[in-house]
């Protein structure tokens, strides 16, 4: 099989981490390069390039060394000084891209230093900023800000045209089955959408489209969104792209772990029938050494493993 996962944020790099132990014909990592904050927000007002700190994720979860990996590239400077705070993965990708001139050489490069099990494309080369309108009509410009203010009424990128890397394309037309998801709606999974040329090659694409529902909804971005309305929202957006199967975790939160979210505004998301598309459920959950909720890397790999197979 050939997969391809499309998103952002921690949700696709916890994928990569159980997909790369699939016997896969060949993994690639479509990722949005829109973040706005932390390291990555300070190194493209400086520099003028795609965010590097998705890109850099997926790089490591797919490293054959993965746990050495992690360290070295999350390993933050300390103090107040031009690289305080700063990952020394993000500075990596950063000079990398300076001595190529080209950011998606530089994770090809990045790719081979690490040594990864796949292949990860940023889903464009341009400097790409989300922007929203809100629901009482103010525009947004940021994934931080838009993370923020309630569900957008429209999501646009800036500059609106573009264009996806040619590679990005060939990935979705050629593979056996492309996966949306885990991760924030609006922020990880619709910015991929919006860069030209992404919805006309998943249309044409015969792979078998899988979208994997988060565990729990976004407080800020999915406030109280059931499963259909995750859905809505994304064929809204792509509405000639037809989704085959839904994959949704039925396992229980501990009652602990989900007082806590609850609190903070999060609820799980559930399964229910839908009429145009097969959902297949499973236990996906695990829970980190912090108390937060995640999917188990391996438990969503052999969830998609065996979807593949049911549907082959």
């Amino acid at each position: 099989m050939r997969l391809v996962a499309l998103g952002g944020g921690t949700g696709l790099a916890t994928l990569l981490k159980g997909a790369k132990t699939l016997p896969l014909a060949s993994l690639t990592a479509i990722v949005t390069v829109t973040d706005d904050g932390g390291s990555s927000g300070r190194l493209r007002q400086e520099f003028g390039v795609p965010a590097p700190g998705d890109v850099r994720n997926c790089l490591v979860a797919l490293a054959e060394d993965e746990e050495l990996m992690t360290r070295l590239f999350a390993y933050r400077f300390p103090g107040e000084g031009p690289t305080g705070g700063h990952s020394l993965g993000n500075l990596f990708m950063i000079a990398l891209s300076h001595l190529t001139g080209d950011f998606s050489q530089a994770v090809r490069l990045a790719g081979e230093v690490l040594r990864i099990r796949g292949t990860v494309l940023p889903t464009t080369h341009a400097d790409v900023h989300l922007v929203a309108e809100t629901a009482n009509g103010r525009l947004v410009v940021g994934e931080t800000a838009i993370a923020a203010a309630g569900p957008p009424k429209r999501l646009a990128l800036s500059p609106p045209d573009a264009p996806a890397l040619p590679q990005v394309l060939a990935a979705l037309r050629e593979a056996d089955m492309v996966v949306l998801g885990p991760g924030s709606l609006y922020t990880s999974i619709l910015p991929n959408l919006l860069v030209r040329g992404v919805v006309e090659a998943l249309v044409e694409s015969r792979a078998l489209k899988v979208f994997v529902a988060n565990l729990v909804t976004q407080p800020g971005e999915t406030n109280h969104f059931t499963l259909q309305d995750h859905l809505q929202v994304l064929q809204s957006y792509a509405p000639a792209v037809r989704l085959d199967v839904v994959v949704v975790n039925t396992q229980p939160i501990p009652a602990v772990v989900a007082a806590r979210y609850r609190a903070a505004g999060a609820e799980p998301v559930l399964p229910e029938p839908l009429d145009t598309v097969q959902i297949w459920t499973g236990e996906l959950l695990r829970i980190t050494p912090e108390g937060t909720v995640r999917h188990d890397p391996l438990r969503l790999a052999h969830a998609l493993w065996q979807v593949w197979e049911s549907r082959r």
